[in-house]
């Protein structure tokens, strides 16, 4: 699925798409530079999920806890240093009931589960000012399940 978003309340309003779609144990996979848009496609996500709360970027804290239903776990992977996931104690978040999003995988990617959604947001013509490419995959019979599912029901305008 491959969609071109002008602006950050349309970034917003996919991820609220995303959001009414997830039920708990989801991983998802944002990839992006700097300033794509990954944090906010999280707090369309978490809109969506029904959070009214602060979403925040966890590039310094690594990991930002949101008390939603289901719970999301939010990680960015940014600011680690060789990659190494083995002190963030990532595996008592992964597979528990909730969604893990993980900003930056290319980061940890040895040490991730292969079955997620990745999503890749793109800036067109590299361009801040414009908007951005969005292009959503699966892998694993789940996730892979769940794109379909999207696929299926997206709005027009998207």
């Amino acid at each position: 699925m491959q969609q071109c978003i002008p602006g950050e309340e349309d970034m917003i309003r996919l991820g609220m798409f995303l959001g009414t779609f997830l039920k708990g144990e989801e991983i998802i996979y944002l990839r992006g530079e700097l300033g794509a848009g990954k944090t906010t496609l999280v707090r369309g996500i978490l809109r969506g999920l029904g959070f009214t709360g602060r979403v925040t970027s966890p590039s310094f804290t690594l990991m930002n806890v949101y008390d939603s239903q289901p719970p999301v776990y939010h990680f960015d992977f940014y600011r680690l240093e060789g990659g190494d996931l083995t002190d963030l104690g990532l595996e008592d978040y992964l597979g528990k009931k909730g969604i893990t999003i993980i900003e930056w995988p290319e980061i940890g990617a040895s040490d991730l589960p292969q079955d997620a959604l990745i999503i890749n947001i793109e800036l067109v013509e590299g361009d801040y000012d414009r908007g951005r490419m969005v292009t959503i995959q699966a892998s694993g019979p789940e996730h892979i399940k769940l794109l379909e599912e999207l696929t299926q029901n997206v709005p027009t305008g998207y």
